[in-house]
């Protein structure tokens, strides 16, 4: 019991430390944001600012997923159709 009580003082100990950090920083903060909430998630690292390279790196990797997909779709077409013609070539030898 002795243990988690330790732990559990520990963990507050660094919640406060980060809190107290989160709140330095906004107060030394030039110009206040709109929402508190939001200024802690990317302080913390829990939300990164959206920046349009990524919002276009997102879109290109979606993009190549579906090219992926697509391209698999052909492969698997073309290998049943190679199947088909390579069967009666299979037969011919065994004959």
């Amino acid at each position: 019991m002795c243990f988690k009580n330790l732990e559990l003082h520990e963990l507050l100990a660094i919640v406060k430390y980060f809190l107290f950090a989160v709140l330095v920083a906004l107060y030394e903060e030039p110009e206040k944001p709109d929402s508190a909430l939001d200024f802690l998630k990317h302080h913390l690292g829990a939300s990164a600012p959206e920046n349009p390279e990524i919002e276009a790196l997102r879109l290109e990797v979606a993009e190549m997923k579906e090219k992926y997909e697509a391209v698999l779709e052909e492969n698997l077409k073309l290998k049943n159709k190679l199947a088909q013609y390579e069967q009666p070539q299979d037969e011919k030898h065994g004959e």
